[in-house]
């Protein structure tokens, strides 16, 4: 084997137990065992398990961003609401694996590249988006950061949920995200109130 088809099965074997195990849980010790090699030759290829996990997180993370970031880029409206969705789910459909070691704790001096860091920048990507669209329908632009964190975290939260059950399909789970969120901007109110606050004539 060379030393390049070496790195590539300790990254692929390093990913199975990442995913099964979470970081803390993964040892340098099974890595190896599992690849039939000493504890050395992982130790050369990464340093370590911080170094081999940082490896796994990065490859993933491109993965999704590739995914979701070309869902948002080449689309309008809302159709690119419903590909950020779909390619979310099927990231997380394809790529099981992966999704679990990017939603599972990572190690406290993981780098940037981390699911909360992509999902920082879906967001500031949506925010954008829906600042130039409120700002035609004369809602307050400066709202749109507090509407892209909920749209955002809404789709994630769903994916997390749905990496385990499964059920009903990713087509049907997407359509029914987009029209909880279409439909939710689409009949924006220009000032919410909440109940007590209309009801009092406030």
């Amino acid at each position: 084997m060379t030393g390049t088809q070496r790195r590539e099965q300790l990254i692929r074997i390093g990913r199975a137990i990442f995913a099964e195990r979470g970081y803390e849980a993964a040892s340098i010790e099974e890595i190896a065992h599992r690849a039939n090699v000493s504890k050395p030759v992982v130790y050369e290829h990464f340093g370590g398990k911080e170094g081999l996990y940082a490896v796994v997180v990065d490859r993933e993370m491109s993965r999704l961003d590739d995914a979701v970031s070309g869902a948002l880029s080449r689309n309008r409206s809302r159709v690119r609401v419903e590909r950020v969705a779909l390619a979310l789910l099927t990231y997380v459909e394809e790529h099981t694996d992966g999704f679990r070691i990017l939603v599972r704790d990572s190690p406290v001096a993981a780098p940037d590249g981390t699911y909360s860091s992509l999902l920082n920048e879906a967001i500031n990507s949506v925010a954008y988006l829906l600042a130039g669209d409120f700002a035609r329908r004369n809602l307050d632009p400066d709202l749109a950061p507090l509407y892209a964190q909920a749209l955002v975290g809404m789709v994630s939260t769903t994916a997390t949920w749905w990496l385990d059950v499964r059920s009903p399909s990713k087509e049907v789970v997407a359509a029914h995200l987009v029209n909880l969120c279409w439909n939710g901007l689409t009949h924006l109110e220009a000032d919410p109130q909440l109940g007590e606050s209309r009801g009092s004539g406030h």
